[in-house]
């Protein structure tokens, strides 16, 4: 199998795979990076959003091939050391929070969303299209708002 080399959450690391892996499998299971969450592996759900070289994406259904050489940053990567990101702090204030599982892809979605957008409206915010099965959309559009204003 070849190698392929990327950036993970700021160090610099080889995995050992087919190219057409999903890039979640090698984040989940050959670097044992679990903040991205399998849902549905069709881009769907995506409970999995991480960054590729500072754009939303979902590793579910990009090849490892396809990150070769490149930045991937997972919800493990966005805080700066003990100092949360302002979107993380923003979750907590919110309470977003229910059973958890998508909170990590609609956190990196929602910081991806406020590096193009400043003052998301609620179509900008809604147009994430992450899915919550707990239904916390409205505290989800609030911690959005609130990390907005914080960031300004």
């Amino acid at each position: 199998m070849p190698n392929y080399t990327f950036v993970v959450n700021g160090k610099t690391v080889t995995v050992d795979a087919p190219a057409d892996l999903p890039m979640l499998w090698a984040l989940r299971d050959k670097l044992k990076v679990r903040g991205p969450k399998y849902g549905c592996g069709i881009n769907v759900c995506k409970a999995c959003t991480s960054h590729l070289d500072g754009e939303a994406f979902n590793p579910c259904v990009t090849p490892v091939s396809e990150c070769a050489g490149r930045e991937v940053t997972t919800i493990e990567g966005l805080a700066d050391g003990d100092e949360l990101h302002p979107v993380q702090e923003a979750w907590l204030e919110q309470d977003v929070a229910q059973c958890g599982y998508c909170q990590p892809g609609q956190i990196m979605a929602a910081v991806a969303l406020l590096k193009k957008t400043k003052n998301p409206t609620d179509a900008d915010i809604d147009a994430i299209q992450n899915v919550c099965r707990c239904g916390t959309y409205f505290r989800i559009r609030e911690a959005i708002k609130s990390a907005a204003a914080r960031m300004a």
